[in-house]
């Protein structure tokens, strides 16, 4: 009994240490990774009209989260539905063909909202995002499901970095590390991002901080930070630092990049004072009932596109990652349905690909044979499950 009672405790406490153990990995890089302080990011944010109470605030009533009576069945679609997004295979990627120089109209699309941007000569990179989770812990939170095109080390020289906002998907550490190793460019971004910068090791003068129709001139480029619907913290403290869209002006082009925000009627402020825009990339993917003020659904990007006078449409903000309840192909095919009805052309690149948006190719469904977990057979399902659980498994690495 004895020799029981210590092997019994011996295995105890070895299950403890693991546990333990698990959890200390978990929690690696955690206070890095959800970057500056309140007290570090007040004195750079209280100059701003969208600043008040300790935080700030959209120009519309913008409800984040669910009322509290409805909450219930959000947890209980989050327990039942969070494998609609999966895919149904794996995602065809391309490999990026930049060229040495810059063209005058040009998209890459990485993947959810990342994307390099060729506007006259000059190359902008928006919410860059190669890590394998959007999360501050290297074994919790959503896991890619597909790996990034190409290297984050293997870009050519980029003009400008901007950022929407602060969130995981679209504000990465690991990423802004490699990017100071490599590029040289400037990081434009909304008011308090720059806090967060800053303590990751970006120098001062690669930091140039804007509040909503705020503009700096960049390589002879205009970018201008413009109202999104949205908002923003890495962690329990909300709205601490600011959410934007850009507009990307050069002397022949321009860009709208919506980064990750609800409708608004500001769009057609946008248009009429910034636009017309040669191209919008407008997020159409996450949306939900329960947060429809701070996401787009495909037929609002549409709309949004119509209000900001966009010729050519790029949807972003899909594909890349599992975080809402729809099917995995739901966004694109709804996005396309919708232009159809109003006439707007899209362009739908492969994670990856890049369009000369001069001369767009003839749009070509790549989704379709992927399709999502949910219209598989059962055998089909399980297997792209396992595909899926394959690929939460991995260590998170650096970028690239």
């Amino acid at each position: 009994m004895p020799f029981l009672r210590r092997a019994a405790a011996v295995t105890a406490a070895t299950a403890l240490a693991g546990g333990v153990g698990w959890v200390a990995r978990a929690a690696w890089g955690l206070p890095v990774a959800l970057g500056a302080s309140q007290r570090r990011l007040r004195p750079t944010v209280t100059g701003s009209s969208q600043f008040s109470d300790g935080k700030f605030h959209n120009n519309l009533p913008t409800p984040a989260l669910p009322p509290a009576n409805a909450r219930d069945g959000l947890l209980r679609q989050w327990h039942e539905e969070r494998h609609k997004g999966l895919p149904g295979g794996p995602i065809p990627l391309a490999t990026p063909e930049v060229p040495e120089q810059a063209t005058e109209l040009a998209v890459t699309w990485f993947g959810h909202s990342s994307a390099l941007l060729e506007i006259d000569g000059r190359r902008v990179l928006v919410d860059p995002v190669w890590s394998e989770r959007v999360s501050p812990s290297p074994l919790l939170g959503p896991t890619r499901l597909h790996e990034p095109p190409a290297p984050v080390e293997s870009l050519p020289p980029v003009d400008a970095v901007l950022i929407s906002h602060d969130h995981y998907d679209h504000l990465d550490l690991p990423t802004v590390r490699a990017l100071v190793r490599e590029q040289s460019a400037p990081f434009v971004v909304p008011l308090g991002i720059g806090a967060h910068l800053r303590r990751w090791g970006v120098p001062d003068e690669r930091i140039v901080e804007l509040d909503w129709d705020g503009a700096t001139t960049v390589a002879g480029l205009t970018l201008t930070c413009t109202e999104a619907r949205h908002f923003s913290g890495r962690f329990f403290a909300r709205d601490t630092t600011l959410w934007s869209s850009w507009v990307i002006a050069g002397p022949r082009h321009r860009v709208f990049f919506g980064g990750d925000t609800g409708y608004t009627p500001a769009f057609a402020g946008i248009g009429a004072r910034l636009g017309p825009f040669d191209l919008t990339l407008q997020p159409i993917g996450a949306y939900n009932d329960a947060w429809h003020a701070i996401h787009m659904d495909p037929e609002e990007a549409v709309r949004a596109h119509g209000d900001l006078g966009g010729r050519v449409l790029v949807p972003i903000h899909w594909a890349t990652f599992n975080l809402a309840f729809h099917r995995w192909a739901e966004p694109v095919q709804r996005l396309l349905a919708a232009a159809e009805v109003r006439d707007v052309q899209v362009v739908v690149p492969q994670p990856g690909e890049r369009v000369d948006l001069l001369a767009p190719p003839p749009l070509r469904d790549w989704w379709t044979a992927v399709g999502s977990v949910d219209d598989l057979p059962p055998s089909g399902a399980a297997a792209a499950n396992a595909r899926v659980r394959r690929l939460t498994a991995r260590r998170a690495g650096s970028p690239g």
